[in-house]
């Protein structure tokens, strides 16, 4: 049994570094794009990674871009938006708005990356810990990590440990649940992602998006 469970585990091996071959290409202009974000679009993808939880990517981005054209900016008017394109739409709403009062913070957060103030875990766990006077309402460690990596700040250094990550850890035997207990449990899970990338020699932020690709049969974000 044991040298079946190795086999399958070696297949899945084998079946990414084939699609990383075939992939890599897109994957790294991709990145390149988040890399090269104006900034004035940094709400935008903060907006997405608050909306995306429990509902689907693409219809998230929809409703960012809907809401770019409107002039919504009042609680009824976003969620009218919302309601028909993410779950709990209610409670996003007040996410966006709270988001929106405080981006000039945020921002401020994020730049401190540029000259080297902050690690990018720091800034991570400053958006996400809930004693922290930077917390952003409705982002947590895996929301704040892909908030950073569509801003093209992630570097390879965090994990965005979504459910396209824990099915193929899991699947690889790295670890036995797909279910994220605590924080001390997610930087744990984070840290056998980064070996596994640098066991594959793929950078983590690549992988990332191969994973995607390989669960939805496309390089998104």
């Amino acid at each position: 049994m044991v040298k079946k469970d190795n086999n399958v585990e070696q297949h899945l091996i084998e079946e990414l570094k084939a699609n990383y071959k075939i992939k890599k290409s897109a994957i790294k202009s991709r990145l390149k794009e988040f890399k090269t974000l104006p900034k004035s679009k940094y709400f935008n993808e903060l907006s997405f990674c608050l909306l995306t939880p429990q509902s689907n990517a693409q219809k998230c981005w929809q409703a960012v871009e809907q809401l770019n054209l409107s002039t919504a900016s009042d609680y009824k008017s976003i969620a009218e938006i919302l309601k028909s394109k993410t779950r709990f739409h209610n409670n996003k709403t007040q996410y966006l708005i709270k988001a929106k009062n405080q981006w000039k913070n945020i921002n401020q957060l994020i730049s401190s990356t540029d000259n080297r103030i902050k690690s990018i875990q720091q800034i991570r766990s400053e958006m996400a810990d809930s004693n922290s006077p930077n917390k952003v309402k409705g982002i947590g460690l895996k929301e704040a990590s892909h908030f950073l990596r569509n801003i093209g700040k992630s570097n390879n250094k965090i994990a965005i440990l979504d459910r396209h990550i824990l099915r193929n850890l899991k699947a690889l035997k790295i670890i036995s649940s797909d279910r994220i207990k605590s924080r001390k449990h997610y930087l744990q899970i984070e840290q056998k992602y980064l070996n596994l990338a640098r066991r594959l020699n793929i950078p983590a932020d690549e992988l990332d998006l191969l994973l995607w690709a390989k669960e939805n049969g496309e390089i998104f974000k």
